[in-house]
């Protein structure tokens, strides 16, 4: 092939004929790349060619060196690179036009950064004496140029910056002068830019070159004079990554901003970006933000100004008020400034928003615009989750002033009206759904009659949905009958409109505040079954086109919903029906785009019809498991793409993209993700609800699950492939111990690997918890010994991260920027990487359960990080979880706990009357563990427990001076101390000598213990011990105490302490009515002087009512 022939190929890949280029590509694509490489490089050496043909040529030539470096560059000799990288250089002036000469110069800043080193050596010297004679040239088209360059790759000095720094400096900075061309100083702001975002973290660079961010921002002031938004995206940039390079010049940023934002002749895309450069700023630095008081009333006034900017003419009106398919202009001016009040509030806390809302509110709700009013209403509404503090203070005045917009003459301020009162109602719960249920509910069922207006009728059943949806049971059930009564109005009169002229906006909300309130009103919705679900059954047979597939999947959703409310006995005369509806429904699921708004409903509403109907569900199970495998096994579309070539995928095609680097962009098509998240969801449902009969589909689930652990598009899928593996474990023990071990020796290092590569924490828990899950089922040597030892390193560099982010924080504490807002979100901080420690420590009590002191040499690796979380300087929750651990070594390893004595004795003493209850818990069950597992080896420490355990309880923070009423966060730690002493007396008796009868008055003094469920089971067996035993002490002489143990019984069941623990409670009814029996005189006279509350809870008990579970807490 010649240049000739080249030359063709290349014209025809830029034809727009789509045959004539696909043909062009597929020739091209067969030209060996070395080949390619150099025809490229010659066009692009020959003056006469076309631009357009220049540029095409430069894009593929960077394509090569970008995709396909080591294949083409890097097989070349040594003398071979010199002259392509000279050849390369000398293209840039032969090309007279600048557009071209930027896309060679790409070629240059690609080859450039391929060029570079691990240790930063530059293997091209030469570019950089281009690029300092470029920018000395009075070619000025060729002064921008090495600016480019340097924008593109800011690291092109490598190793050698901090020589160059001075010459940097100067370089932008001399082509920043107000002489220079525009476009040179259009092109050093972003190259400025990009240097600072590259150098973000060093902070000598950034003091070094905060001097040239005003000339930067006289370059975005007159670059958007000329409507070109370029530098001031890099100004957006430099707030979101480097926003400590524009402190000095802050208040010149904030003028600059509000100039632009304000000028309501600008394009809006300008005007938006100035507003989300100081947003940004906002959520990067808030406490500088916060520190700017009087820029901060006149921004927000400008985001309320944009969310203004609607229509106003009959015919957008009529148009909005019955569109049937809603979809907001995410780019509109209203929208923009609404997202702004929302981000603003959230970054920098109601202190300083609300005021400011406050003072511009309450007078845009008084004008006679309805733009102004509809802005305000929406402004409140975004401004909730920021300012919910401050906010909550006022709210009946806000609500209040809300209400009476639900009439207003204009339907989109009803509308914004709903808006309001539905967000406060998730923003406020429930304390909206308890203060003001009489005037919300009422009002907004009312607001559903609004039939000239479906989207105020949607709008509002969207609101009722979010009142319903945290609404307390006793509270919704008294509007149950009006309530319904209007949902089955429009459900009718709805059905009729969708017949008549195929609208179904407010039917598809209405299925959807049905299905809230049946969620919420549970059984007390059997009374309105039979209202709705003859409808509601009729579109899910009959709603088969296209067009009403979210109306269809809406429908079976609500149905499934309902049928778990009302339960199986209301549910079974139609459930069969409903089931073959589903199946036949399921048959034509592989016709379905991945995106087919059914998929997840149908998925979820199989999960609620397994719950319903248990085991049963398992012979539909093998019509199921295959679209819910093939929906959990959708494999998004991905793509890397040149970060020029973003800008040409059409956004409704559903790409979202990350920019990895300057050059390159990561691409994923979002279709189809939130189904495999809800598909995921429902295996782990199965697995819960169905155990054993899930047996059979163990394997092919272990399979999917198990890779799914680092699907990293989507936290949900990751959260609930993890959460899954426990349960398949558990599904798997009916195949027998082979297929189990099998199975967990593939699901045990991809766990591990998970945990350790976990960027979210709240997903990292998870994993964490289904660890610990695990182990607790496979036992003694679960792992390998190589697994053990990764196991040893992950929860290493987890407490090592720890104390980086704790120190972090504590710098934070010390900034300039330090505020009492900041200290919100770093306490927040602080409780997220406390929560991690717990999941470490659940980790630590599953194997020191199963392994007992086997796990000592494990735990020797992490001991000096809980030696240091231990110590008297450290965080409360530090000390709380340290010590829950040798909480744990103390209970499962008995005497041999005694190797660590020397590290948490001392500590475990000093805790248990320490200022913090949580730290005084742990250590007083730490003493009670001590006296249960090993009383003689703890002799020592148990006797020097034992009076300050005693002063603790008839302390400050106890009943000191008689006083019985403890404060709520002091009584679980009191109650475990009190659990204690009775651990003590019932299993180390002999410590005590004859301080036992006195000792033993005390603590029965002491009870009842009904705040912590797990240590009422010890103390309240310890009880039934000591009746059975006839012990003179709580019986007394000829029994004389016999009304007090009754009266100390009844404590405890009015108080609710055995809802964990029905064998003492069985116990405990049993000894009752032997008493009732023998002594029923005094029985009968004791419960007559109760009150009657726990009159009335003895009689429950005594009939076995009393209402008891399973579940344990930590320590």
């Amino acid at each position: 092939m010649d240049i000739t022939e080249f030359r063709s190929i290349l014209n025809g890949v830029m034809v727009p004929d789509n045959e004539q280029r696909k043909e062009a590509e597929a020739q091209y694509e067969k030209i060996p790349l070395l080949n390619r490489m150099s025809f490229l490089l010659s066009v692009l050496s020959t003056k006469e060619e076309e631009p357009n043909l220049h540029q095409q040529s430069a894009v593929l030539l960077r394509r090569i060196i970008t995709s396909n470096f080591d294949e083409s560059y890097i097989t070349l000799n040594v003398d071979q690179q010199n002259e392509f990288k000279g050849q390369l250089l000398t293209c840039i002036p032969i090309n007279a036009e600048l557009f071209v000469r930027k896309k060679i110069a790409d070629c240059v800043s690609e080859l450039s950064r391929r060029l570079i080193d691990d240790s930063g050596k530059n293997s091209w010297p030469e570019v950089l004496k281009f690029m300092f004679d470029s920018v000395s040239s009075t070619d000025q088209g060729l002064k921008e140029i090495p600016l480019h360059i340097f924008c593109q790759f800011p690291g092109i000095f490598g190793q050698q910056q901090d020589h160059y720094q001075d010459v940097i400096h100067q370089m932008l900075g001399q082509c920043l002068q107000l002489g220079e061309p525009k476009n040179v100083r259009f092109a050093s702001s972003c190259a400025l830019t990009a240097f600072l975002l590259d150098n973000s973290e060093n902070a000598v660079i950034i003091r070094r070159f905060q001097d040239l961010v005003p000339g930067l921002l006289k370059a975005c002031e007159d670059s958007t004079a000329e409507d070109d938004d370029t530098v001031l995206k890099s100004l957006v940039e430099l707030c979101e990554e480097a926003p400590k390079a524009i402190r000095p010049h802050l208040n010149a940023v904030l003028q600059l901003c509000h100039k632009l934002i304000s000028n309501v002749d600008s394009e809006d895309s300008i005007r938006q970006l100035a507003l989300e450069s100081v947003v940004t700023l906002a959520e990067t630095a808030p406490g500088m933000i916060r520190k700017q008081k009087s820029a901060i009333p006149i921004i927000i006034p400008e985001m309320l100004a944009l969310m203004i900017d609607l229509e106003d003419d009959e015919e957008s009106l009529a148009e909005w008020s019955v569109a049937d398919d809603v979809e907001d202009d995410s780019d509109s001016n209203p929208v923009v400034g609404e997202n702004a009040v929302d981000r603003f509030a959230c970054a920098l806390g109601g202190k300083v928003v609300l005021p400011v809302i406050m003072n511009n509110v309450p007078t845009m709700l008084q004008n006679n615009d309805w733009r102004y009013r509809h802005a305000g209403l929406m402004a409140l509404s975004a401004v909730g989750e920021g300012c919910h503090k401050h906010m909550e203070e006022i709210l009946p005045a806000i609500v209040t002033s809300i209400l009476p917009f639900l009439r207003d003459p204009h339907p989109r301020v009803r509308y914004a009206a709903c808006n309001a009162l539905g967000q406060m109602c998730t923003d406020f719960a429930p304390t909206m759904q308890k203060q003001f249920h009489e005037k919300l509910v009422p009002a907004l069922y009312t607001t559903m009659d609004d039939l000239k207006n479906p989207r105020v009728q949607a709008h509002a059943g969207a609101a009722l949905v979010n009142f319903v949806e945290d609404c307390p049971k006793n509270i919704m059930v008294p509007y149950l009958d009006p309530l319904c009564a209007k949902l089955e109005q429009v459900l009718n009169q709805k059905m009729q409109e969708l017949m008549q002229k195929g609208t179904k906006l407010v039917l598809e909300q209405v299925t959807t505040t049905i299905a809230a309130v049946a969620d919420t009103a549970e059984d007390k919705f059997i009374a309105f079954y039979d209202r709705f679900m003859p409808t509601l059954k009729y579109i899910m047979q009959n709603a088969s086109s296209d067009d009403y597939r979210m109306l269809r999947g809406k429908t079976i959703e609500c149905i499934s919903l309902i049928g778990l409310a009302v339960g199986s006995e209301k549910f079974m005369p139609d459930a069969q029906e409903i089931m073959n509806h589903l199946l036949q429904t399921q048959a034509d699921t592989d016709s379905w785009e991945d995106d087919d708004p059914q998929i997840s409903y149908m998925i979820s509403a199989w999960a609620r019809m397994c719950k319903l109907l248990g085991e049963k569900f398992v012979e539909y199970l093998p019509v199921v498991m295959s679209p819910l495998l093939k929906a959990a096994s959708i494999k998004p579309e991905v793509t890397m793409l040149d970060t020029q070539d973003v800008e040409a995928v059409d956004e409704e095609d559903g790409w979202e993209f990350i920019k990895l680097g300057d050059q390159q962009s990561f691409g994923i098509k979002t279709a189809g993700l939130e189904e495999k998240a809800t598909a995921c969801q429902m295996l782990v449902c199965y697995a819960r609800e169905l155990k054993e009969a899930f047996a059979d589909y163990v394997y092919d689930v272990v399979k999917l699950m198990v890779p799914l652990l680092k699907f990293y598009f989507h936290d949900g899928v990751r959260s609930s492939a993890a959460e899954s593996l426990p349960l398949l474990l558990n599904c798997a023990a009916l195949r027998g111990e082979e297929f189990v071990k099998n199975i967990w020796e593939y699901i045990a290092p991809n766990l591990l690997q998970a945990i350790a590569d976990e960027p979210v924490n709240d997903t990292q828990s998870i994993a964490m918890e289904s660890l610990a899950r695990c182990i607790e089922l496979r036992g003694m040597g679960c792992f390998t010994i190589d697994k053990y030892e990764e196991l040893a390193k992950i929860l290493q560099k987890m407490l090592e991260d720890h104390f980086v982010r704790t120190q972090q924080r504590f710098e934070q504490r010390n900034d300039e920027d330090y505020d009492e807002q900041l200290e919100e979100r770093l306490i927040q901080e602080d409780n997220d990487d406390v929560y991690i420690l717990s999941k470490i420590s659940d980790i630590l009590h599953a194997l020191f359960g199963t392994h007992k002191s086997e796990l000592f040499p494990f735990f020797d690796t992490l001991l000096p990080h809980y030696i240091k979380l231990l110590g008297a300087d450290r965080p409360w929750a530090e000390r709380q979880w340290s010590l829950c651990v040798f909480d744990d070594i103390i209970e499962h390893t008995g005497a041999d706990a005694m190797k660590y004595s020397e590290i948490f004795v001392g500590p475990m003493l000093q805790y248990l009357d320490d200022e913090s209850p949580e730290v005084r818990q742990a250590a007083s069950y730490g003493i009670g563990v001590m006296a249960m597992s090993s009383s003689e080896a703890f002799a020592t420490v148990i006797q020097e427990a034992l009076p300050r355990l005693q002063r603790t309880i008839s302390g400050p923070r106890g009943f000191m001076n008689g006083q019985r009423q403890v404060p709520q966060e002091d009584l679980a730690p009191l109650e475990n101390c009190i659990s204690a002493v009775g651990k003590i007396l019932k299993y180390a008796p002999n410590l005590l000598g004859d301080q036992r009868t006195p000792l033993l008055r005390d603590w029965l003094a002491w009870l009842p213990v009904t705040e912590d469920k797990e240590e009422a089971a010890h103390v309240y067996g310890f009880i039934g011990d000591l009746i059975e035993s006839n012990d003179p002490i709580i019986l007394g002489e000829s029994n004389i105490n016999l009304p007090s143990v009754i009266c100390l019984i009844a404590d405890a069941v009015y108080g609710q302490s055995f809802d964990e623990c029905p064998d003492v409670a069985q116990r405990l009814v049993l000894i009752c009515k032997r008493v009732e029996d023998n002594a029923g005189s005094v029985w009968m006279s004791t419960i007559s002087n109760l009150p009657g509350p726990k009159q009335m809870a003895m009689s429950a008990f005594m009939q076995g009512e009393v209402t008891t579970t399973t579940t344990t807490t930590s320590n």
